[in-house]
């Protein structure tokens, strides 16, 4: 009953895990989304609304360019938590008062135009497959 041609077939296929090459490039992607928004961190602040700007557009790249590179929509998610969870934890003070962010809409706007960055990627349709037809099925 899991035929190709089936509506809703995929709901009953065993799930294939991903190979060491995706894998690797997960990590990578994990890892290059930790170290944009470090310097987006750093960026924004530095030269605002510039460095905003820049900051934005360099993790709306990343984000857009691993959904390219990959294709799979968890290609963008894997970036997007490294991002987040850098500039979360950069966005928290030290016990001694000390944090990167400072006061005002720079940080703010940062945190979410990233995220929204993210899900708009995360929700774009995947790129076509070479040699794909329409989509469409013929009757």
């Amino acid at each position: 009953m899991s035929g190709s041609g089936t509506p809703g077939s995929w709901l009953t296929r065993t799930p294939t895990l991903p190979g060491p090459g995706r894998i690797a490039a997960y990590i990578g992607l994990l890892l290059l989304g930790a170290v944009v928004g470090t310097a987006g961190s750093l960026v924004q602040a530095a030269w605002l609304p510039g460095g905003l700007l820049l900051a934005l557009l360099a993790a709306a790249g990343l984000f857009y360019g691993s959904l390219r590179a990959v294709g799979t929509q968890a290609a963008v998610v894997v970036p997007a938590v490294g991002w987040l969870v850098t500039v979360v934890v950069l966005s928290t003070g030290r016990p001694e008062g000390d944090a990167l962010f400072g006061a005002g809409i720079g940080p703010i706007a940062f945190m979410l135009g990233g995220v929204v960055a993210a899900v708009m990627c995360a929700t774009t349709a995947r790129p076509a497959q070479p040699g794909g037809g329409t989509g469409r099925l013929d009757r």
